[in-house]
């Protein structure tokens, strides 16, 4: 498959979307996530639609909600605006309590399209890849960083790869199980200690 200039658009406007964000914790900027999911959902097999979608998941929840899935629909179609609206936890600037929305987002996932679980797979590979090589150079500090703390975290990733499995499994679902499977190795280890 060869990307149109679609794609370099959408690489554009992300990149200016999150151009004053950074990874929770860090001074990475918060586009190298963006550009690694979309390196997986390319690696996988996905097309176009589902790249885009791959670089701008996380702008509806991060940069400006309903208005922003709007503009994303313009720019780029409903194809890609649906991806990235399934993979959404919240619309609003202010943003519903973290276990309410996990709870939700959660229980639509089994349901979602193919497409957006392969994009959700992909982003929450990364961040689970990224948990676990923190984790390491960290330790238990790590936890300060999530909304959810360490048992929240815990829960949540492997919610996810349970949610994701109930709709099908494929191989980011099994590396997403083998990842979470090893921090809660080390996070249990640590504990134990």
């Amino acid at each position: 498959m060869v990307l149109s200039t679609r794609f370099e658009e959408a690489l554009i406007f992300a990149t200016r979307l999150h151009a004053r964000q950074v990874r929770k914790g860090s001074s990475v900027p918060y586009v190298s996530h963006l550009l690694i999911v979309a390196g997986m959902v390319l690696e996988q097999g996905g097309d176009e639609d589902q790249t885009i979608a791959a670089l701008l998941h996380d702008a509806v929840e991060d940069q400006g909600g309903r208005s922003t899935l709007d503009e994303i629909r313009r720019r780029f179609g409903d194809r890609v605006a649906e991806i990235v609206e399934e993979c959404s936890d919240a619309f609003t600037f202010f943003k519903p309590p973290w276990r309410k929305r996990k709870e939700a987002y959660l229980a639509h996932l089994p349901q979602a399209s193919a497409a957006a679980r392969l994009v959700a797979a992909a982003d929450k590979l990364h961040n689970a890849r990224t948990t676990v090589a923190d984790y390491r150079a960290l330790g238990e500090a790590i936890w300060g960083r999530f909304n959810g703390g360490r048992e929240g975290t815990l829960w949540f990733y492997r919610a996810m790869v349970e949610a994701l499995q109930a709709g099908g499994s494929f191989p980011l679902v099994e590396e997403l199980d083998r990842v979470v499977s090893e921090l809660e190795r080390l996070a249990s280890a640590k504990g134990n200690a």
